[in-house]
């Protein structure tokens, strides 16, 4: 009998992609011997915790051991700033140095006729994690280029408004109130509780927020600053139901946990690949639903043959193929990890390091702790201490790499660990952090 069951049919789709690339079908990367080997390490340490529940599997330090050893990274810092941009595992670097190398041979022709056509077997393993048709994945460089492709390609007219929050990543906001100036469209902005109780009290101020102008909203997936996850399937279903376009920002969700397009619901979605997917820095990823194409201005002029194709999004002039070749092997990594698997652990990770610090005096934190409303990224605040001079303390006496955060609502530190990650890495950031919130920062 075969099963219905959508997690046995995702697992046995993951099976048979990663057993045609190793049989050199698909993305054709696995003749390098080395990022062969690599990726069956990744594979052989998965093998070991396929029995086991994403939670169970989260806490194997086996596992996760092989996971980290995957990467080349320095551990003379304790990098906890990987929302900002990710190390990629070492697979795919060898797969961008391989890809780089091939580019310099006749590159006009390898890198145009060879290289750039393979593109579009990264284009449809994309789709199969955000679960689309592969006809609505543009490849970008970046979550901001893709979100300003909507943002600037909508057809608006003065007055019409555009719906977000205060909390939203400033280079939106800037590219919105670009189109302020320019054309006289009015930018709305909401606050939205700081770890709320439910996450209906989002929706609840968008509700309130919508006016007959409304044309637009933009929410994102995941708060950059908080961590704090989204409602967006509420909130896009609101939207719909009143004629207003949803564009969602997704640089801190995608492939950090795992959903799909159809849990969201949205038309529109933008994000950045070199953060939780681990492929090379300058990638990201555009959705656009097919039948909204046609409509969306691409921010460089495409022909006119391409008004319904996804492709037009990409017309950006000469760039390197290597970077959107190497995408390939960051999906089979992620894919080899499994995807409930990793968010299983970067939700183990933030837990753990957050349990260590809840009881202490003057520690605040600015992210919910429940499970539907944060994963692995997390804020905290030592009430009184300068979150900039927490920060330069942090690195400079103990190599610690964090991210302050000063906003006009709140101030605090963000936490973002990665499945490179160690226990004791964080152990050690929390007893630095022990001591702070009992003595304060010492004395310069």
């Amino acid at each position: 009998m075969i099963s219905t069951d959508p997690d046995v049919i995702s697992e046995m789709n993951r099976r048979r992609f990663l057993s045609m690339v190793g049989k050199g079908v698909g993305l054709a990367t696995l003749t390098s011997a080395t990022v062969a080997g690599l990726l069956d390490d990744v594979h052989a340490a998965t093998r070991r915790v396929e029995n086991l529940s994403p939670e169970d599997a989260a806490m194997n330090e086996d596992f996760w051991f092989e996971i980290q050893s995957s990467f080349s990274i320095t551990r003379g810092i304790t990098n906890l700033n990987n929302g900002g941009v990710s190390p990629s595992p070492r697979l795919v670097t060898e797969a961008l140095c391989r890809y780089t190398w091939q580019q310099e041979d006749v590159t006009a022709y390898t890198m145009w006729q060879i290289l750039e056509p393979q593109c579009e077997t990264v284009r449809t393993g994309l789709a199969d994690i955000f679960g689309c048709d592969r006809e609505e994945i543009a490849i970008t460089r970046n979550a901001s280029e893709s979100l300003e492709i909507i943002l600037m390609g909508m057809d608006l007219k003065t007055g019409d408004e555009i719906l977000t929050t205060t909390q939203d990543y400033p280079r939106m906001l800037t590219t919105l109130r670009q189109r302020e100036q320019r054309e006289g469209l009015i930018l709305r902005m909401i606050k939205v509780p700081i770890a709320p109780e439910h996450l209906d009290d989002i929706t609840t101020e968008f509700e309130k927020a919508i006016t007959p102008k409304t044309k637009v909203i933009l929410i994102s997936h995941v708060i950059n600053i908080t961590g704090q996850m989204m409602p967006v399937k509420a909130i896009t279903n609101l939207a719909k139901s009143r004629g207003i376009e949803v564009i969602v920002d997704g640089a801190h969700a995608f492939a950090h946990f795992d959903f799909k397009q159809s849990d969201l619901g949205c038309d529109y979605y933008g994000t950045s690949l070199h953060k939780w997917l681990f492929a090379p820095k300058g990638t990201g990823l555009l959705f656009v639903k097919k039948d909204k194409i046609e409509k969306i201005w691409p921010l460089m002029a495409a022909d006119k043959s391409q008004k319904n194709d996804i492709r037009k999004f990409e017309e950006i002039g000469t760039h390197p193929a290597a970077p959107r070749l190497a995408i390939g092997e960051a999906i089979l990594y992620h894919n080899g990890i499994g995807g409930k698997r990793k968010e299983a652990r970067l939700r183990y990770l933030s837990r753990y390091w957050m349990n260590k610090l809840k009881d202490l005096p003057n520690v605040r934190f600015h992210t919910s702790w429940q499970a539907n409303q944060s994963c692995g990224i997390a804020n905290v605040e030592i009430v009184g201490v300068d979150p900039g001079a927490l920060g330069t303390y942090l690195f400079d006496k103990h190599k610690i790499f964090t991210t302050p955060i000063i906003h006009d609502e709140f101030r605090g530190t963000r936490i973002t660990p990665s499945v490179y990650t160690t226990l004791k890495e964080l152990d050690r950031f929390a007893d630095v952090m022990t001591t702070i919130a009992k003595k304060g920062l010492p004395k310069s």
